[in-house]
């Protein structure tokens, strides 16, 4: 399908689309193609200013609606949006260069499988609940300032703006310059489903411009951040003068410990395969691969042969399995991670430096896997977001575990092993914030978050819920007896 770009020179603010206050322009490019595809108006304090005042100004009555009333809310914007799912669909694959069966597939259902799952939370939650003589109440937190990446679009606006409507908050978002075109449609989502006016609010625009102007907004109770660690530390900085909450999703290096009693034949594929998702561009994914280090040879070999076997080509081709990076920046950042692995002296399996063969344009990377990687190599140690595999010995059990956390991230891992209760026993000892044990499916109620500096707070389901919640102790609620 052709999309139509609507409502790109216009920001949402009080219910309504409204030109921004400069004339600054974002050039839109398809990074499959490296061609302008539009233009974005870009934002700063003043507008943010105008959100925010709508936000403060409608927070009182919005806090004070029913749950009924707010998941009948969420139902319509199912339902719209379910609709117009193809859109969103063609929307990032052309914004960030999602091939169109992942971008059906992978990215455009995330929108509906959380807001299902929101659904089923808010239907059974309690608000309030007695304990002893005191009553304990969740309120909403007031008005909150959402800032997205632009890997994955629809998903990370979706488990922002989900929770904080459920809760009763009003919101201001900043979405990614690179990826406004799928929040754009969610916006005209939001406003045929009838959320009130000033409830939600979007601004466009960069970090430094718009994202600190929310950050540091006295009248902006909260923030929710999903980015970098370096830009994270910003934003929190930033917070800090107002006190505010801040909750963030930061980065990652996640490990994948294949245990000496697992499936190598399909483990290693998997494990290809998850480091691939989304051509890499994912916070989560696993991306250092610990083996037994007498299972070197065998486990490259695999990973060889899988790597080698991606389809990487144009987005619009539904058979195309790996699309371009984002932009020509993180197409160049990648380039020399990749380059800094062969320096330090990894193994080169597959891929390499460059572009696939028969690509000469757009930001397409190869599918790449080192194999013989130390932990204190750059590729080991940095999160590359790109279709990039390192493969890591390690002598025993014990020391696998001593690797996967020797990283200042802790926002996913992954066990792989033949004996489910020796898989979970590692688990148990992994410092991050979701495990994942024999590749299972998705569970989009389980709490998404990580340690250390990889963030902290926790979205998805009911723990997504709480982050826009504060606690009231009614104290002497009940007479005691």
């Amino acid at each position: 399908m052709t999309l139509t770009l609507q409502h790109t020179d216009h920001f949402y603010i009080n219910g309504q689309w409204v030109a921004p206050a400069a004339a600054e322009r974002f050039e839109l490019i398809d990074p499959a193609t490296e061609q302008p595809v539009g233009h974005l108006a870009m934002g700063g304090a003043q507008d943010v200013d105008a959100a925010v005042r709508a936000a403060r100004a409608a927070f009182p009555g919005y806090s004070q609606s029913s749950v009924a009333d707010r998941i009948a809310l969420l139902r319509r914007i199912l339902a719209i949006y379910e609709r117009r799912q193809e859109e969103f669909a063609e929307a990032m694959r052309v914004e960030m260069g999602s091939p169109i069966t992942f971008s059906r597939n992978g990215q455009a259902m995330r929108g509906p499988a959380h807001i299902n799952a929101l659904i089923e939370v808010l239907e059974r939650f309690e608000f309030e609940r007695p304990r002893g003589t005191t009553l304990l109440r969740h309120e909403p937190i007031g008005v909150c300032g959402l800032i997205t990446p632009w890997n994955w679009p629809i998903n990370q606006i979706v488990v922002k703006i989900g929770p904080a409507l459920a809760a009763g908050c009003t919101m201001v978002l900043k979405p990614s310059e690179y990826s406004a075109l799928s929040t754009l449609l969610f916006a005209e989502v939001l406003h045929e489903a009838g959320v009130p006016a000033g409830v939600f609010n979007l601004v466009n625009g960069t970090g430094p411009a718009v994202g600190h102007a929310i950050a540091a907004h006295p009248d902006i109770d909260m923030v929710s951040f999903t980015g970098s660690t370096r830009a994270g530390i910003l934003v929190a900085q930033a917070a800090a003068e107002t006190v505010k909450r801040v909750a963030q999703e930061l980065g990652g290096k996640s490990a994948n410990i294949l245990l000496d009693d697992a499936d190598f034949e399909a483990a290693v594929p998997k494990g290809v395969a998850a480091c691939f998702t989304n051509s890499g561009q994912s916070c989560s994914i696993p991306t250092r691969m610990l083996v037994p280090r007498a299972r070197m040879a065998e486990a490259a070999a695999l990973a060889r042969t899988a790597a080698q076997s991606y389809l990487v080509g144009p987005t619009e081709d539904p058979r195309t399995q790996l699309g371009p990076l984002v932009n020509r920046s993180q197409f160049e950042r990648v380039q020399r991670l990749i380059q800094a692995g062969i320096d330090e002296g990894a193994t080169l399996v597959a891929g390499g430096t460059g572009r696939p063969q028969g690509l000469e344009r757009g930001y397409f990377v190869k599918p790449t896997v080192f194999a013989d990687v130390d932990p204190g190599m750059t590729i080991a140690r940095e999160e590359i977001f790109g279709p990039v595999l390192s493969i890591l010995p390690y002598d025993n059990e014990e020391h696998a575990i001593e690797i996967a956390n020797g990283t200042r991230y802790g926002l996913a891992a992954y066990v792989q092993s033949g004996d489910p209760e020796r898989a979970r026993r590692v688990a148990r000892r992994l410092a991050a914030g979701g495990v994942h044990i024999n590749y299972p499916p998705a569970d989009f109620g389980a709490p998404f978050g990580g340690y250390k500096q990889s963030g902290n707070g926790r979205e998805w389901g009911e723990y997504g819920l709480l982050e826009y919640l504060e606690v009231k102790s009614m104290v002497g609620y009940e007479a005691r007896a």
